[in-house]
């Protein structure tokens, strides 16, 4: 399985600005000496000995993962903003069918839909999946005048979704892939997903804020966590962050490196990054979770930010 990333940032689209932009411009000259612009090899070496925070960015669109499984088909996993660029840049199925599964419909996760090229296309059909009974009108509400113009309004677009309803701790196949459903702690409800095939396990936990019972192994579906080989899981605020904001939905760092660990998980993908943090203070976040993975008794464990444009394969 592949899992590309085309969204990351959570709340809402976080584009850099003109100040990070010059502040990393900024940072990179001042490192420079005059050894390192001495040729075009060592330019490039020293392009390579810069920080990832500085060298690139994390992205700022709002979630969208796709999951391409190992027979060819591909999973879209929420709708953010991240959709455009997945319908930009992204390999589309030979038979125009696009499978999205729903963690939520909260706007961060569904802005990207009246941006989707497909829903434009006569041809396409979108599948649906989510827990929402009334997913249908929700979509038309956004699709909707004043909120869009008239060419993309619910009217002219609703034949090309097709909606499937799950229901919580539901399990079932799906062109080969064993997918698996469970809800979280989040305000309106989230639901993390588990997708298996050929032995390999991937986990989508957006929107989580972990609960105490989340932590506990005797209670059975939590053993819906067990073994995954990549988790991808909500990170959105540091310590202080989320002292501010109990009950708003999201994760603690640490606490995802706890979930991960008790779980057995073999690499943690921290995601949905807090909008109001730099890609500098998110990489030390990164940092603190290693530091934090380091002095824990499972060493094992690898831990990586989801960057826009990354791409995974196991």
């Amino acid at each position: 399985m592949v899992i590309r990333f085309w969204g990351v940032r959570g709340s809402i689209p976080t584009p850099l600005t003109p100040e990070q932009v010059q502040a990393k411009i900024v940072a990179a000259v001042e490192r420079i000496t005059p050894r390192d612009i001495a040729s075009q090899d060592a330019r490039t070496r020293f392009l390579a000995t810069l920080p990832d925070w500085l060298f690139g960015s994390l992205g700022g669109n709002s979630p969208c993962v796709e999951l391409e499984t190992d027979n060819g088909n591909s999973f879209i996993l929420d709708a953010g903003s991240g959709l455009r660029e997945y319908a930009i840049h992204g390999k589309h199925p030979k038979d125009l069918v696009y499978r999205i599964f729903m963690s939520h419909f909260h706007w961060d996760h569904i802005q990207g839909i009246p941006f989707f090229n497909p829903v434009f296309n006569p041809k396409a059909k979108i599948e649906l999946y989510s827990a929402f009974p009334d997913a249908e009108r929700i979509l038309s509400v956004q699709n909707s005048c004043p909120y869009f113009p008239p060419n993309c309004k619910w009217e002219n677009i609703k034949d090309r979704f097709h909606f499937h309803l799950l229901k919580n701790h539901q399990s079932f196949l799906l062109n080969g892939v064993k997918i698996s459903m469970i809800k979280m702690k989040h305000p309106g409800n989230s639901y993390t997903y588990s997708f298996e095939e050929n032995g390999k396990k991937i986990i989508f936990a957006t929107d989580v804020e972990l609960r105490p019972d989340d932590f506990d192994t005797s209670i059975e579906y939590n053993h819906f966590f067990d073994d995954a080989d990549i988790l991808i899981l909500d990170s959105q605020y540091n310590y202080d962050e989320a002292e501010r904001k109990k009950n708003w939905g999201h994760n603690i760092v640490f606490k995802a490196v706890d979930f991960a660990n008790l779980y057995k998980a073999k690499k943690l993908y921290l995601f949905h990054h807090e909008p109001t943090y730099s890609d500098q203070k998110i990489y030390s976040i990164l940092h603190a979770a290693r530091w934090y993975a380091e002095s824990s008794a499972n060493k094992n464990l690898e831990i990586e930010l989801a960057i826009e444009g990354q791409e995974i394969e196991i």
